[in-house]
């Protein structure tokens, strides 16, 4: 029986799945407390060639290859660019409550633009549109956005 079980833990160990011999175990010593926060997100196969469940926290969402998109889920890079416009818009919510502003809504437009055969992002322009507020207070949430 050569290879891995399907089941390697070897990610956990801090290597890559299919690495070999550079497992260190680990030594005696006090463990470092920290203020890190850790997120983990399993994608697993879906059963349809080119989608992949994406779980975390007992929520399942189903993403697609972006040269195999279907019409009932997103792609990887649209699923990426919301993540960074939801971000985006939950921030600068929060932030506005936190400080007395009176955001009434807060929508971001992200665009991605990748040229072929390049797989990364070109370019990427958020659009921020945010009412109830004055001009002022708009450009100081998008500021309070961009600084963190």
């Amino acid at each position: 029986m050569g290879g891995f079980p399907a089941h390697s833990t070897l990610a956990e160990k801090g290597l890559p799945l299919g690495a070999e011999g550079a497992y260190d175990p680990p030594r005696d010593e006090p463990e470092q407390v920290s203020d890190e926060k850790v997120e983990t997100v399993q994608s697993s196969s879906s059963g349809t060639i080119g989608r992949a469940r994406n779980s975390s926290r007992g929520v399942s969402v189903m993403f697609d290859s972006s040269s195999r998109p279907h019409d009932d889920a997103l792609t990887n890079s649209e699923a990426f660019l919301a993540a960074v416009s939801s971000c985006g818009v939950t921030l600068i919510e929060m932030h506005a409550q936190e400080t007395g502003v009176p955001l009434s809504r807060a929508t971001v437009t992200i665009e991605g633009v990748r040229r072929p055969p390049e797989p990364r992002f070109s370019a990427v322009t958020m659009t921020f549109e945010l009412a109830g507020v004055t001009q002022a207070q708009a450009d100081s949430l998008v500021e309070t956005y961009r600084s963190r």
